[in-house]
């Protein structure tokens, strides 16, 4: 038996090819995408018969993912799979006469555990530790960990199901994102998360030139500045020193990413030296007392005196409560959400190593076990740093001195090498990363020419054009000219990304995907979903205009998309949902209920030739009032010599009623 089944959007016709039992091979004819309605209701009808059926669906188109269109075929019995394109994420094997590169040269370590340790670190660990202890305190500080960890958690194991469930190509996210749920959420999510990292790359760049500044900068209460305080102070300085440091991003990753990912672990060791150094001067240094200073509205000068007690019960006591009050340099007052949402781009990171998917060896090994051993070493890291500075540091100290821990080391440039190394390195990864995930949204065509300049890459792969897209957009942010101005949305934007994710992993699990069978097994519907509700739930509470202009903003490129129709062969989670739900349907189907008011024929009509009986097929089409109609031709002989035949007969259609 063949089927050729058409879908359009007026059409309810499947032809059927009946073979006699004397031939002894059938062919398969087309089968033009087959809606699962159909497809279960004739296998229903058929199995309830006793009649055997072998079911073949043509996936020709479905052997290169990038395809634009989902084209006719033909698959026979002695086809072999690979023809039929039953396995997608082969590769085709280059020619002998052609060189084969392959960019797919990073592993585990070098290109999951390392970029994402560094880019959790970032700007917070050094810069900001102090500002979420002073203002929230040591209880709710912790909190705000266990909260953020417990968020990207539950987003780690929708990353590892989706990741582990198949081959995964350049692109991280937006890749894994995209073939789950189809073009439009695919490319509106893609397109945020890439705005996310942007957004980001600006965060960590004025981090590092706030650090810059708070070791170099000139001092306004003085008129003689020391010899290393030489660099003037100011919005534009800060953009132009800013500026400055972007160049530097944009030049290393113009050279490549498997150079930065070489250097990353040199980063990686200065960072942990930095780490020690901390630990190590918590019971070196004696205790000390310091004046701050800030300038004030009106150029008034502002002096703190803050204290470092060394290991004090009773400054681990004062410092168990919180104690929002003004940020110095925000001018605003502090609060729950604000705090969090700063503490939480440290969290932002989880995806550093997915979307290095297209340079690692293995992604479907590599992204669930170096996320998984990085996320718990950021966080035992950062537990213990919390209740470090609780412990030796007075309020004061923590919430007027953001670079406080140079002040308290015994060498204090061993924090300040770390800072830089953090920050500059951070702000790299995410150039990086959103390049990368520009580029996969160019070669998928779903934005057309304003994208089309992206897909250009370097003769060793790498993607410059995407590279300069996100130097420019990065430039743009940095004129916020405040770290924690830019905190706000760079959270709001993960947390809608994270939730994109949480969401692909749940459809496929909801819709009980044939296709969707990770190796990774811990994760279920439940932690889906619970994943969903907390990143919008956090959202909300971090900010509620950003939040809901950014889901404003994603139902418009979601509307977008779906008027611009990009037509890809990914497939649609929304048709395995309606499967899934007919079939449940169908099962509660009784026929003890039947009742001749609700009765609906169902045709089977048998025509020698489809092309020449369309006034009776359309005659029939008529009389089905909505049942279920089936038009049969009987062959008799053997297929063989007319299978170019039936690839050439054209599908009989009739309009639905």
């Amino acid at each position: 038996m063949s089927l050729l089944i058409s879908d359009a959007a007026h059409i309810d016709v499947i032809f059927v090819t009946i073979a006699t039992p004397g031939v002894e091979k059938c062919h398969y004819s087309p089968v033009y995408s087959t809606t699962s309605y159909k497809r279960l209701i004739l296998m229903y009808g058929l199995l309830a018969e006793g009649k055997k059926t072998d079911l073949k669906l043509s996936s020709a188109a479905m052997s290169n993912e990038r395809t634009p269109l989902i084209t006719s075929g033909v698959c026979g019995l002695s086809v072999t799979a690979a023809a039929c394109g039953t396995a997608p994420d082969a590769a085709p094997d280059p020619g002998p006469g052609t060189p084969s590169k392959d960019p797919r040269k990073l592993n585990t370590f070098f290109g999951v555990m390392v970029p994402t340790i560094l880019s959790m670190f970032s700007i917070v660990l050094f810069l900001r530790t102090g500002f979420v202890v002073g203002h929230a305190g040591l209880l709710q500080g912790l909190l705000m960990v266990v909260v953020a960890y417990t968020i990207i958690s539950l987003t780690i194991l929708s990353i590892c199901a989706i990741s582990t469930n198949g081959a995964i190509q350049g692109g991280g996210a937006y890749y894994m994102i995209s073939r789950s749920l189809g073009p439009e959420f695919g490319g509106s999510i893609g397109l945020m998360f890439f705005l996310a990292k942007v957004f980001a790359c600006g965060e960590y760049v004025l981090g590092l030139v706030e650090a810059i500044l708070d070791i170099f900068g000139s001092d306004p209460e003085s008129p003689v500045s020391e010899a290393v305080r030489v660099l003037p102070q100011g919005y534009w300085y800060t953009v132009l020193y800013s500026s400055v440091v972007l160049l530097l991003c944009l030049l290393v990753c113009l050279v490549g990413a498997h150079i930065y990912s070489r250097t990353a672990f040199v980063i990686l060791l200065v960072v942990t030296v930095s780490l020690l150094s901390i630990f190590i001067s918590s019971v070196a240094v004696k205790p000390r007392d310091f004046v701050i200073t800030h300038q004030g509205s009106g150029n008034q000068t502002l002096r703190y005196n803050a204290s470092y007690t060394g290991f004090s019960a009773t400054t681990l006591r004062n410092n168990l409560g919180s104690g929002y009050s003004l940020d110095y340099s925000t001018n605003s007052v502090m609060s729950f959400a604000t705090v969090f949402a700063v503490m939480f781009t440290s969290c932002t990171g989880i995806m550093a190593g997915a979307n290095m998917s297209g340079e690692l060896k293995t992604p479907s090994i590599s992204i669930p076990k170096g996320t998984i051993v990085a996320v718990l070493y950021t966080f035992t890291v950062y537990v213990l740093l919390f209740i470090l500075v609780s412990a030796t540091c007075d309020r004061t100290l923590l919430i007027q001195d953001y670079g406080f821990l140079q002040r308290i080391n015994i060498w204090p440039p061993f924090v300040t090498i770390g800072i830089f190394c953090a920050s500059l390195s951070a702000a790299m990864c995410a150039m990086i990363g959103a390049s990368r995930i520009l580029h996969a949204l160019a070669l998928d065509h779903l934005f057309g020419l304003p994208l089309a300049p992206a897909a250009i890459t370097s003769s060793s792969g790498n993607p410059w054009v995407a590279v300069l897209y996100t130097w420019g957009l990065a430039q743009c942010v940095v004129f916020a000219g405040q770290l924690n101005a830019v905190a706000g949305l760079v959270t709001v934007f993960y947390l809608l990304a994270y939730a994109a994710v949480d969401l692909a992993c749940l459809s496929l699990e909801w819709a009980s995907a044939p296709n969707f069978r990770p190796t990774f097994q811990l994760f279920s519907w439940h932690t889906c979903l619970l994943g969903i509700l907390s990143c919008l739930v956090m959202m909300f509470v971090i900010n509620p205009v950003y939040s809901s202009g950014s889901i404003v903003l994603l139902l418009l490129l979601l509307l977008f998309l779906h008027y611009r129709s990009p037509t890809s062969s990914w497939g649609y989670i929304s048709q395995a949902l309606i499967f899934h739900q007919v079939r449940k349907y169908l099962l509660m189907l009784d026929v003890r209920k039947d009742h001749v008011k609700f009765w609906r024929p169902q045709v089977l009509l048998m025509v020698a030739n489809p092309r020449s009986s369309c006034q009776l097929i359309l005659f029939v089409n008529q009389l089905k009032k909505g049942g279920l109609y089936v038009l049969g031709h009987v062959q008799l002989g053997d297929l063989e010599p007319k299978h170019n035949q039936l690839k050439a007969v054209p599908l009989i259609t009739a309009d639905k009623m």
